[in-house]
C-alpha cells in the first residue's frame, strides 16, 4: 500500500531527529560537552519535530475544520433549494409515480432510522428507475413554479459551496433543463406525444436524481439539526397524510 505523503514526510522527519542526536552523541558523548555545542544539537534536533507538529499535524487539523465548515455551507444551500423547490418537485413527481405504494413504506423517514436503514433506501434508489405518468401532472402548473423559480436556480449553480457536490450539482442541471425545456414551450396544453415522451424523460430524470439526494440531506438533518429533522419529516413529499401540524 502506498504511503501518503504526510507519512513520508513525518518518517523522514522523525529520522532526521535521531540522526542529529545520534551524531550529538557521537560528537559530544553523555557528558553533554559545552553548553553552547548542546544547545546546537538539541535546537536541531528538535527542528523537525516542529516541523512536524506545524506543517503536518496543525496542517491536517485545520483542513479538518475547513471541511467541516465547507460542509455546513454547502448542507445549507441544499436545504434552503429543498425548503424552495426540490420538496415541492418530489411532491409533483411522487404523486404521478404509478408504483409509488412499492417505493412510499421505504421513503417515510422516521426519528428511529440508523444509519444502515438510509443506506439501504440509498442502494435502492441508486438500481431503481422510478416511472411517471405525467399526463398526472399539471405542467403548466410546472412551469410556472420553476420559472418562478429560475433566478433562484440560477444562483445556486453560481453557488461556490456546491462545487465539491458533484451528485446534487447533476440533479440542479437537470431541474434548471427541465425548467428551460418547460419555458421553451408557449402551449404546454397542445404538445404532440413525442414531446410529450420527451418532457417525461428530463422529468424522470430530475426525479430519479433527486430523491437520492433529498435522501442524503434527511440524513445530515437527523445527524446534527433534529429539530430541523422533526418539520422536514412532518413535511414529506412522498407521504400522502404528511401534516407539519403535531397531533396532541
Amino acid at each position: 500500500m502506498r504511503l501518503k505523503w504526510e507519512t513520508k514526510l513525518g518518517i523522514a522527519l522523525i529520522c532526521s531527529t535521531a540522526l542529529i542526536y545520534g551524531l550529538k552523541f557521537l560528537i559530544i558523548g553523555d557528558e553533554g560537552g559545552s553548553n553552547t555545542l548542546t544547545y546546537i544539537f538539541n535546537a536541531l534536533g528538535f527542528l523537525p519535530v516542529n516541523v512536524l507538529l506545524v506543517t503536518i499535524i496543525l496542517n491536517q487539523l485545520l483542513a479538518v475544520r475547513s471541511k467541516r465548515e465547507r460542509l455546513q455551507k454547502m448542507n445549507m444551500v441544499i436545504g434552503i433549494f429543498f425548503s424552495e423547490v426540490g420538496a415541492t418537485l418530489l411532491k409533483h413527481f411522487s404523486d404521478a409515480d404509478p408504483h409509488l405504494d412499492q417505493l412510499r413504506g421505504n421513503l417515510l423517514i422516521r426519528d428511529s432510522w440508523t444509519e444502515t436503514e438510509f443506506d439501504q433506501i440509498r442502494n435502492y434508489l441508486q438500481g431503481t428507475e422510478q416511472t411517471v405518468i405525467i399526463q398526472r401532472i399539471d405542467l403548466q402548473d410546472l412551469r410556472n413554479f420553476l420559472i418562478q423559480h429560475r433566478d433562484f436556480l440560477l444562483r445556486l449553480l453560481e453557488n461556490p459551496a456546491l462545487l465539491e457536490h458533484a451528485t446534487f450539482t447533476e440533479a440542479l442541471r437537470a431541474v434548471f433543463h427541465l425548467s428551460e425545456e418547460l419555458e421553451s414551450r408557449d402551449d404546454i396544453a397542445s404538445l404532440p406525444g413525442q414531446d410529450i415522451a420527451h418532457l417525461t424523460i428530463d422529468i424522470r430524470r430530475v426525479y430519479d436524481l433527486l430523491t437520492p439526494e433529498w435522501i442524503e440531506y434527511m440524513r445530515y438533518l437527523k445527524s446534527h439539526y433534529p429539530y430541523l429533522f422533526s418539520l422536514a419529516m412532518r413535511k414529506n413529499p412522498f407521504d400522502e397524510h404528511a401534516n407539519p401540524v403535531i397531533a396532541g
